[in-house]
């Protein structure tokens, strides 16, 4: 029934002990490190065919531990409904591409490898009359084939011996299967006894090692993971229960099985530090990488930071980007400010006009111009008078700030809050009709009266 499975295997091993028969040279008793090194090597074959699944299975297990803190979460908001519990996990573990299978594939697939691997060897002595057991004759297990394995090969594995041992012997084998290791009316060479001196160190080997393995990959755990439940109760199981059941079924176990255990552990030990090691620098990679990109993003020492420049508006005109704002302020502002009639008595317009370097300025100038006779009507005394003041003096430099000053030594947001400012000497020419009675004849505020 699982043929699919058992000739695969058969096929590899053969492959290898073929290659290793012309390798090393013949034991005594038959080619027992031949068939020792085939075992081990289809359990490396294996194991390197299913890579790309192990490395999928620790990115995966990785990624539950991220997403693990927001799986509580729903759990604990819809303990009371499961069935939408369950929708907004799988809705979670699809945002992130998770995949739980993935995280049980490599265990999944070396299971059957496992059994198959068990099946062939039990398969070169069929004395057993167990359940689903041929119960042949000695002579009759010896002249049948096993699978890829012709009955030449099968009476050579059977006459093999690694430490004095079959290799497809166990401790709690019946004596009366010992009969198959050995030529017709030969004398068996071996005991129980043997038997176990080869088993027991190899079932304490295999246990420690799996143990260790369970602690390596537990190491690597994040605290987080640690605090789950159902992850502590597996890291138990890997830690001590899979060891402890690997020493109590050990006995049962051929010598090729335990060979099979201990190279398989050995491979697990060095692929995951090798994994591990090339996760740990692909996301140290990342880290630095990301730093170097905010690194490069961040404003030098002593330099403001690169703000994209947004469109101002002055005195109702959209100031483009990549305008200087200053410029036109000072341009907007001198050529539309309140003492745009004192700037053309005294000659500062066309400089001004030529600092801002603008179009519109002309027509700023024409306006002002047109307002010239009101305010030489208001009197040239009070325009003195505000000059001395010092209510705002326009430069025919780059500072505007100053020609944005109204009279009086009020500020221009000042200005602002009593209402919308007068443009061109209207502005100047009320100021002058509220106290120019009082300057006339006292002069400044605070002369004589």
């Amino acid at each position: 029934m699982l043929n699919f499975i058992y000739y695969p295997v058969s096929w590899i091993m053969w492959v290898w002990h073929w290659l290793f028969s012309h390798v090393t040279p013949d034991s005594p008793g038959g080619d027992g490190v031949a068939w020792a090194l085939s075992v081990v090597f289809l359990v490396f074959t294996l194991r390197a065919i299913l890579y790309k699944p192990f490395v999928r299975q620790i990115r995966t297990t990785k990624k539950m531990q991220e997403i693990n803190p927001q799986l509580q979460a729903i759990r604990k908001k819809f303990a009371k409904d499961r069935v939408k519990m369950t929708e907004e996990m799988q809705k979670l573990q699809r945002e992130h591409g998770f995949n739980p299978l993935l995280g049980c594939l490599p265990m999944l697939l070396q299971i059957p490898v496992f059994i198959g691997l068990f099946h062939v060897l039990r398969s070169f002595n069929r004395m057993a009359t167990g359940l689903g057991q041929p119960g042949m004759s000695a002579e009759e297990t010896r002249s049948l084939g096993n699978y890829a394995f012709s009955p030449e090969l099968v009476q050579n594995f059977l006459d093999a011996r690694l430490f004095g041992v079959p290799l497809s012997s166990y401790i709690t084998e019946p004596v009366s299967e010992f009969q198959a290791f050995v030529e017709p009316g030969s004398a068996i060479d071996f005991t129980r006894t043997q038997i176990a001196i080869v088993v027991i160190p190899m079932m304490i080997i295999a246990s420690i090692a799996t143990h260790m393995n369970s602690r390596a990959s537990v190491a690597r755990q994040p605290e987080a993971a640690l605090e789950n439940p159902q992850t502590r109760m597996m890291n138990m199981l890997a830690l001590y229960i899979f060891p402890l059941g690997i020493l109590v079924t050990g006995a049962f176990f051929p010598v090729a099985i335990l060979l099979y255990w201990m190279s398989n552990n050995l491979w697990t030990y060095g692929q995951q530090h090798i994994v591990f090691g090339r996760i740990e620098r692909e996301e140290e990679e990342a880290r630095r990488l990301k730093q170097e990109k905010l690194k490069a993003n961040a404003p030098k020492p002593g330099a403001r930071p690169d703000r994209a420049k947004k469109p101002a508006t002055v005195d109702g005109d959209v100031v483009a980007p990549e305008e200087d704002a200053t410029t036109s302020t000072t341009t907007t502002t001198t050529s539309a400010g309140p003492l745009a009639g004192l700037q053309r008595m005294l000659g500062l317009d066309k400089s001004k006009s030529t600092a801002a370097g603008s179009s519109d300025s002309s027509a700023d100038t024409s306006a002002a111009a047109q307002g010239g006779d009101d305010d030489a009507a208001t009197g040239t005394d009070a325009d003195t008078e505000s000059e001395k003041d010092g209510a705002s003096t326009t430069s025919s430099g780059p500072d505007a700030g100053a020609a944005q000053r109204p009279s009086g030594g009020r500020s221009a947001g000042q200005g602002q809050k009593s209402g919308p400012q007068k443009s061109g000497t209207a502005h100047v020419a009320a100021k002058n009709r509220k106290g120019g009675s009082r300057r006339r004849k006292g002069g400044r505020p605070g002369g004589r009266h």
